[in-house]
């Protein structure tokens, strides 16, 4: 966290060493060449090395030095030189050094121009300038009559005395050489103010015309060994050179350590800019920081880590990134970096990889651009809201203030067309000609200036109550305090939007079961938290955000940090925190604890940590000794004014020697409390999963680079196998829990949040080693350039089933060029990363994304073309294992693409096929049909007559679950006899057969014109070493004619008593077990209730059992006996012959649904009849009703043999109590079953 230092630096001690950096004048002007600069530059613009020319003391056992890093880091840029032409403020900026083990050091730096003395180094930039200036009349020497011609005028005369002002601007004997030199001090906790005020005061020592009191060594070593770090809870004084200087901690109790100025990073973004790139930052987006200034890039990334509280940052966080480590962007993993800009470059020369994950912040002109699909902080209206209100209580617009950038003049000469063309611009849009006017038209910041109005608070009444309640004397200066103000509230409502949020986290933390040392040796196939139920208790609009941050490693280690942390006195100090708060929220919220609202809940926190802070600053804790006289020798101490002077190591190499003692003693007792295994089984669980670590400053050889990315190319493949088990477990439920890979309560988690992350991944992977910077989506430049060579097409010849010889539709071919067309004249997609997206969804739903991935990879020039050597997809058996993973997706079907892009148009393909014995060719009626799915249905088409196959297009059906199919009884011959009809999704490639064997004629079998067909969908091997796992098949429509009664009563098996019993059992277990699972696993309850071993088909069972033999040549119906039934009910009721008000009621009802089917105007026969009771019986929990009443019916004991099941009162009461079961569902039946009835 920030503010926090590492786990081994010493108790007791403010700093840990001074530092003095700048020009090593015996080894004179080094060119530093991994900056990366320009040599056609001037001198003065160039960079050089610096070093580190003294350190007080040389080392400190706790935190040993690094002076590679610490070089680095206190002049990122290297040496600057400057005339006295030109301005010399000193500079202050800060630093971390991230150990490899988490643990940080800080670093303040104070950068300021000294003169040089050093003539040979004069002297050598005085050659630097003419061999510069050589080279450019080389260059640019125009041609010599021109030059004659021109030479008399006063425009050339103009020119070259520009030229030589620009190109000879340092003369050795006209001007005076200042070179950059920096002091700084390594802390181990980061107090910012107070460093930086020790090293102001010290310059100001240096450039005062008065010496300092006493010797500067005096003042250095008092910070350095007689300073102490002020404990938790409490405040220090202690003297700089010309004042005292007052810094406060806080206690175990509160929010952590942080000392940056959060007014600055409004001041500078906006509220909304800084909401949208915290957003980012809790989803692991990469984040690349951009600024002038070094200070600016360090308090962004600060402030933003601090707002995170209880989590902490996991990633590569490096908010100052030298010169020399430009490399690391490249990196295929979420990362904080901050990059320096020179000020002349604007954002379009940046080459950044991964643009599409990228949040680009270009803080200096108050710009962001996020990456796609950035789901919205929950209630990001009410949070930037109340933000807002306080910042406006201490005069900060919400919009920021453009005016505290140097930029500020840029953002109004942007252009146009740049800001219109980007749409991912979080702050700007429509006309940006006047930047800041627009950030005043914004709605949302317009809403909120609005409401702050009406609720009456202004800066003059928050000012009069703020000094109402200064009662107590504060010692530090009223801007000084403001800032802790400020920062404590921003703080505060951060921290509350989280306490809100996960409130109720503890009950879905899943503890292990087995011990400590188990659990972390098995923590990679461990679930640490029931995310699925947590999910499901919370409101619907922050389930983007909510199932997205669940699967980051931050949120990750937070959990493991809990499960490891048993005791109080074990817990991380955040957690701690955290959890006292969470604990105060539960006794204030009278509402159920596992209930959440969207509610928005303002932060009452404020008040009571604003409270803290203020006493600790009006009663100081602890003084510090004042500086004194060391014993140096005579002669030393003095220095030369605007020269920061060469100290005396002697007096500082060493501190007192009792405070020596006492301070290696207590740390050793911290050393060994902080050795117990729970401390590494922490850092070890939060190093877990990312094994990318901090980029070591130290040692940059080619070497440690490739070692670097060698650690690169591992950590992508280990990703992607965890992810991929983690896909699959998610989507095969239960069966993954019986096979032993989770447990029941943990699947479930948003299948679009998984798929999502796999996209990035995938994006990553492409991105990586990637040596074409400027297109946006690596998918497209890969598939684009392929596009020649991939067009192959592959004939899918498996894309029949084995078991059809019957007639089938022309397969439809493999190809990967063609995938991607369909995806590109999709127009609700509108960007590259959208279409990759898209693509790669399509893919995995056809189940080809290994096989079109490996054909991509496949020509290996265009690949060792467009990546570096060490790229992820140029190591060949890593890029196999790769493939490898992706392909046990083929071992489960995903709906990815289907279920996601529910607007697009869509061809479908249809094929009927009638029965070629009995004359099908002969059909003379106009045919139609009519196809649903579970996203709507077509509508009627019209087929043309003796047209048996066609292509339409329509909006996206989603999977397809029946098929209306009739004619219109037209012509001699309107007898028609189909055996099934073929659906096929010529974008997805998915086939669903239909089967009917059914005539559709007058007269023919039940009289029916029109049917409802159930689907099945079929499943096809892509290749044969690519062997597929198929899930169970989807229930079909019976294909057999055996909804009648025949003179052959022997076309058809016939069931027994038990048989039959069994089969109820079964269609109403599928009923039960449909609605037991969670609602985005159903499958189609159409198929459940009318496909071959549905209700409808287990119900024609019990009524065909023991039905009487009709006459001869005539067929007989059930519908026939429930007509008879309903004239006995409605007569019996005109005679008024009703045994009871309940039997009648159940009558009338029968009655009722019998008249309304038999009045719709479709012409759906009579099984199709028997079919819409049943579903609507079931729908309105009247199935049991009737059975009831027709085992009582007259005609019962008329129309059935005594062995018939509904004559046995035993057997039918079976089945009533099995039918009772689905009363307590809610059936919603699908349109197109009950077509034409309202009732």
């Amino acid at each position: 966290m920030s503010g926090g230092g590492g786990g081994s630096s010493a108790p007791g001690r403010f700093a840990d060493y001074f530092v003095i950096c700048g020009l090593d004048t015996e080894t004179g002007l080094e060119p530093d060449e991994l900056s990366g600069e320009n040599f056609e530059q001037t001198p003065l613009r160039r960079t050089f090395k610096s070093k580190v020319l003294a350190r007080y003391p040389e080392n400190v056992e706790w935190n040993p030095f690094d002076q590679d890093a610490v070089g680095m880091l206190c002049m990122p840029k290297g040496l600057a030189f400057k005339t006295q032409a030109d301005s010399r403020e000193p500079q202050f900026h800060s630093f971390i050094i991230t150990r490899e083990d988490g643990s940080r050091t800080f670093g303040f730096s104070l950068t300021f121009f000294e003169e040089v003395t050093s003539k040979q180094i004069c002297s050598a930039m005085q050659t630097l300038y003419h061999m510069h200036n050589a080279e450019y009349d080389i260059l640019h020497t125009p041609p010599t009559n021109d030059k004659d011609s021109c030479s008399s005028t006063g425009d050339c005369n103009g020119t070259s005395v520009s030229k030589l002002q620009r190109f000879n601007s340092y003369d050795i004997s006209r001007d005076t050489l200042y070179v950059s030199k920096c002091i700084c001090l390594i802390t181990p906790m980061s107090f910012m103010k107070a460093c930086k005020k020790v090293l102001e005061q010290l310059h100001q020592a240096v450039t005062s015309p008065q010496p300092p009191p006493l010797p500067l060594e005096s003042y250095i070593y008092n910070i350095l060994y007689e300073v102490p770090l002020p404990p938790a809870g409490r405040s220090l004084k202690f003297s700089g050179v010309y004042g005292p200087i007052i810094c406060q901690r806080p206690s175990t109790n509160e929010l952590p350590l942080f000392d940056f100025p959060v007014k600055e990073v409004f001041e500078l973004l906006g509220v909304e800019n800084v909401v949208q790139l915290f957003t980012c930052a809790l989803l692991e987006f990469q984040i690349l920081l951009y600024s002038q200034h070094y200070q600016r890039l360090m308090t962004v990334a600060e402030t933003i880590t601090a707002l995170m509280f209880p989590f902490q940052w996991q990633h590569v966080y490096v908010p100052i990134l030298p010169a020399s480590l430009l490399h690391f962007l490249d990196a295929p993993v979420p990362y904080l970096m901050g990059l320096h800009s020179n000020g002349l470059d604007d954002r379009s020369k940046l080459e950044l990889p991964q643009e599409a994950n990228l949040c680009f912040v270009d803080i200096d002109n108050h710009f962001i651009e996020l990456p796609e699909d950035l789901p919205q902080f929950p209630n990001k209206l009410e949070f930037v809201q109340e933000i807002s209100e306080i910042l406006m209580a201490f005069g900060i617009p919400p919009e920021g203030n453009l005016h505290c950038s140097e930029s500020a003049s840029k953002m109004k000469s942007l252009r146009a067309c740049d800001l219109v063309s980007d749409k991912r611009n979080g702050n700007i849009a429509g006309s940006p000609l006047n930047s800041y006017e627009l950030l005043k038209e914004n709605e949302t910041i317009a809403r909120l200036q609005a409401l702050v109005k009406r609720t009456g608070v202004s800066l003059e009444k928050v000012r009069e109550e703020t000094s109402s309640k200064k009662d107590l004397k504060i010692q530090c200066d009223e801007e000084e305090f403001k800032v802790y103000q400020l920062n404590i509230q921003i703080r505060e409502i951060f921290a509350n939007r989280f306490t809100q949020m996960f409130a109720d986290y503890e009950v879905f933390v899943i503890q292990p079961n087995q011990d400590k040392e188990s659990w972390f040796t098995n923590r990679e196939q461990m679930q640490n938290f029931d995310k699925a139920s947590f999910l499901s208790d919370q409101p619907e609009p922050y389930l983007p955000f909510l199932s997205r941050f669940l699967e980051t490693q931050m949120f990750a280690s937070f959990i493991d940090n809990k499960i490891m942390c048993h005791d109080e006195d074990d817990k991380d100090p955040v957690l701690r925190v955290f959890d006292s708060r969470v604990d105060k929220i539960r006794l204030l919220n009278v509402r159920t604890p596992t209930l959440r609202t969207s509610m928005y809940q303002k932060c009452t926190t404020i008040d009571e940590a604003e409270k803290s802070i203020e006493l600790r600053l009006a009663k100081i804790d602890h003084t510090a000794v004042h500086p004194h006289l060391l014993d140096m020798k005579i002669g030393q101490g003095k220095y030369e004014l605007g020269f920061f002077p060469k100290l005396q190591s002697d007096v500082l190499s060493t501190g007192p020697a009792s405070n020596k003692i006492v301070l290696k003693q207590r740390y050793l007792l911290l050393a060994f409390l902080f050795s117990v295994p729970i401390q590494k089984y922490i850092q070890e669980a939060r190093n877990l999963g990312s094994t990318i670590r901090q980029p070591k400053l130290s040692n940059l050889s080619p070497s440690v680079i490739a070692q670097t990315n060698w650690k690169f190319v591992e950590g992508l493949l280990k990703e992607c196998r965890n992810k991929t088990k983690r896909m699959l477990v998610e989507k095969m439920g239960r069966e993954a829990v019986e096979l032993g890979h989770g447990e029941v309560n943990i699947t479930g988690v948003e299948e679009n949040t998984l798929i999502a992350s796999l996209c990035d991944l995938l994006e990553r992977i492409w991105s990586h080693g990637l040596q074409v910077k400027q297109v946006r989506s690596r998918y497209s430049c890969m598939l684009q350039k392929n596009s020649v060579l991939l067009d192959l097409g592959i004939l899918l010849d498996s894309e029949r089933r084995k078991s059809d010889t019957s007639p089938a539709m022309s397969p439809l071919r493999i190809s990967l060029v063609q995938d991607m067309r369909h995806i590109q004249n999709i127009s609700e997609i509108k960007t590259d990363v959208g279409k990759a997206r898209a693509w790669v969804r399509l893919s995995m739903e056809k189940k080809l994304l290994s096989r079109h991935l490996k054909q991509l990879l496949s020509d290996h020039e265009l690949t060792k073309k467009l990546y570096k050597r060490y790229a992820f997809l140029r190591c060949d058996d890593e890029k196999e294992q790769f493939l490898y993973h992706l392909l046990s997706f083929n071992a489960v079907d995903y709906f990815c693409f289907t279920n996601v892009f529910t607007t697009i148009l869509i061809p479908y393909h249809i094929l009927i096929v009638p029965s070629k014995k009995l004359g099908g060719s002969m059909f003379t009626a106009n045919p139609w049909i009519c196809i649903s799915g579970e996203l709507g249905e077509t509508g009627v088409l019209q087929i043309p007559r003796n047209i048996l196959e066609m292509t339409f297009e329509c909006q996206n059906l989603g999977k397809l679950t029946t098929v209306q199919i009739g004619h219109d009884n037209s012509g001699l011959y309107a007898k028609w006899l189909v055996e099934y009809v073929m659906v096929r999704n010529e974008i997805t490639g998915h086939t669903y057969k239909f089967p009917c064997g059914r005539w559709l004629g007058k007269g023919m079998d039940d009289g029916s014109l029109e049917r409802i067909l159930v689907g099945e969908l079929l499943t096809s091997n892509t290749e044969v070493d690519e062997r597929q796992c198929r899930t169970p098949p989807l229930q079909q429509s019976p294909s057999m004619i055996r909804r009648f009664v025949t003179i052959s009563p022997n076309n058809k098996p016939k069931l027994n008593t038990g048989q039959i019993q069994e089969a109820i059992g079964e269609a109403v277990n599928g009923i039960v077990k449909h609605f037991h699972k969670p609602e985005k696993e159903r499958g189609s309850l159409t198929l459940l209730l009318c496909g071959e071993s549905g209700l409808v088909s287990a119900l024609e069972q019990v009524f065909q059992h023991g039905f009487k033999s009709p006459r001869l040549f005539k067929n007989v119906f059930i519908w026939d006996f429930l007509e008879k039934a309903q004239t006995y009910y409605e007569t019996l009721e005109q005679n008024e012959m009703v045994p009871e008000e309940n039997w009648q009621t159940r009558a009338r009802n029968f009655c009722r649904f019998i008249t309304a089917i038999n009045n719709t105007p479709r012409n759906i026969g009579k099984d199709g009849k028997f079919q819409m009771l049943v579903c609507l019986g079931a729908r309105d929990h009247l199935l049991h009703h009737w059975i009831a009443l027709l085992a009582d019916c007259p005609i019962t004991a008329q129309m059935y043999e005594d062995i018939a099941l509904i004559k046995d009162h035993t057997l039918v009461n079976s089945l009533i109590r099995v039918l009772q079961t689905l009363q307590e569902f809610n059936i919603t039946l699908e349109a197109s079953l009950v077509k034409g009835i309202d009732i």
